[in-house]
């Protein structure tokens, strides 16, 4: 059995000739279409009272993640950046399937999911993700656009200095953790935009009934005037979480979500 913690490529040179599109099977249009459908219209009906979004996990940098580890990755995109370009079209094919094949299957709002960023920002010089990134973003958004359908994009870490960019290629909202700064979006996009989250799990993991109903305060008190705000721990709910302090959290929204 192969282990998946161990990364295959153990060379730049097989990083830079790696072919997602010959590597990776992607399935028809017609059957993409299929299951995509199948799967929104089953969550929808399961959830009759709540906008089910599409989604795709890998994009373009989270692919390259995936593929080949961290390590392998940042060195052969600063080794040869042309060459790894190519490696980045590759995926960007191989995603565009699923959003084409998404843009047919009746949802009305889709999460791009991409980890871009670390804790700290941006793990290359941000005018590579200019170059390399964003611009794929656009194509790949662009049937799903054609079809009337919101994306929001969501990415682990502190990805502020680039929401800017991101509004430019097409992004209708943002699903974030508490490092990237919600006032900044707030101000700068909340009257158009729909923003998703900021709430930290930390604070509802550690804190007492005080820093919890501070946290959502912190929260409501810059999203309270954003039409598309909504609640969300960014960085999720884990299983370990105590029940009451969930509780807490849920009543703190309730109390301190309204808008007058």
């Amino acid at each position: 059995m192969t282990d998946n913690r161990v990364c295959p490529f153990t060379q730049v040179q097989d990083v830079l000739a790696f072919d997602p599109v010959a590597e990776i099977p992607v399935p028809p249009h017609d059957e993409l279409v299929e299951y995509f459908t199948a799967t929104w219209e089953r969550g929808q009906d399961e959830t009759p009272t709540a906008v089910v979004p599409g989604g795709y996990y890998n994009t373009i940098f989270s692919w390259c993640i995936l593929t080949f580890g961290w390590e392998m990755f940042l060195t052969a995109a600063a080794l040869d950046e042309d060459g790894f370009d190519r490696v980045l079209e590759g995926f960007c094919e191989v995603s565009l399937a699923s959003y084409r094949a998404q843009a047919e299957c009746g949802c009305r709002a889709f999460i791009c999911h991409d980890d871009i960023v670390w804790t700290e920002g941006a793990v290359f010089h941000p005018d590579w993700y200019r170059e390399h990134v964003f611009p794929r973003y656009e194509r790949l958004w662009e049937p799903l656009k054609d079809a009337g359908v919101k994306i929001l994009y969501c990415s682990d870490g502190d990805y502020t200095e680039f929401i800017d960019d991101l509004v430019k290629v097409g992004a209708d909202g943002f699903i974030f953790e508490p490092l990237t700064d919600l006032r900044y979006v707030a101000e700068n996009h909340g009257q158009k935009k729909v923003i998703i989250g900021n709430m930290d799990c930390r604070v509802l993991m550690f804190g007492d009934e005080s820093a919890i109903r501070a946290e959502v305060e912190r929260c409501a008190s810059v999203g309270r005037d954003c039409p598309g705000y909504f609640f969300s721990v960014g960085n999720h709910i884990p299983f370990n979480v105590p029940v009451d302090a969930i509780q807490v959290y849920a009543d703190a929204i309730v109390e301190l979500g309204r808008r007058d």
